[in-house]
């Protein structure tokens, strides 16, 4: 079983993910108290894709984060550079146009997406502004970018309480739900090791995105960040 360094070194990144692709889905719904799936849908709404628009959704594991955007009628690519995941995820709906992929160099042209985003994925890229970077260059001129990650909780106590679940509860709980549970103490470090909101919001503007905002979901557990790319 592999756990991955907080250097995020590709190959352990990807290996580790590779392990626990066969319940990945059901141990975020574990670990997330159900609240993943209030998440996901507040990102459809964030991405508000449309028929035929092309949508690149970045580190999307087995692809469940993909079918809302499918569903609207857009065209959308799962990528991720888990094979692991892709293989799982091709399993169940073969139809989507699973691609691996590295964030920080993207096998797609300039200008072909009309939005991209990352659902819980970022924080595991060795190099987040050239990930930030990419993502700008393949989306077209006037598209967005909508990125949803584990954040800083905004009422002091909450956090308080919050990192003590992620150092204490998680682990055991992962136990008995993951096939790699060291795979899930790694995560709770770099959630805690992860910018706040206005960080991350400072490196997308670094990165050339326009328009950045921000809101808190679940109090700040989680941050949907969004911004364009100008015309």
């Amino acid at each position: 079983m592999t756990r991955a360094s907080l250097d995020k070194q590709p190959h352990e990144v990807a290996s580790m993910f590779d392990d626990v692709a066969e319940r990945y889905d059901l141990t975020n719904d574990v670990l997330s108290l159900g609240q993943d799936r209030r998440w996901r849908k507040e990102v459809a709404k964030a991405v508000a894709a449309r028929p035929a628009q092309k949508v690149l959704d970045l580190a999307a594991g087995t692809g469940t984060s993909s079918l809302p955007f499918a569903r609207t009628g857009a065209y959308v690519v799962p990528c991720d550079f888990s094979q692991g995941m892709l293989r799982v995820g091709k399993r169940a709906n073969a139809w989507l146009p699973y691609t691996a992929g590295d964030a920080t160099r993207l096998p797609f042209k300039d200008d072909v997406f009309d939005a991209v985003t990352i659902s819980f994925g970022l924080r595991n890229v060795q190099d987040t502004d050239a990930a930030l970077r990419e993502m700008h260059r393949v989306t077209r001129p006037g598209g967005r970018i909508v990125i949803c990650e584990f954040s800083h909780p905004t009422w002091a106590p909450f956090r308080t309480v919050y990192t003590e679940y992620l150092m204490r509860a998680l682990p055991p709980v992962a136990r008995a739900v993951s096939s790699n549970p060291d795979a899930y103490v790694y995560l709770a470090e770099s959630i805690r090791a992860w910018p706040d909101q206005a960080g991350l919001a400072g490196r997308l503007q670094q990165a050339g995105w326009s328009k950045v905002a921000w809101r808190d979901l679940t109090g700040g557990v989680v941050a949907l960040h969004r911004g364009f790319k100008e015309s």
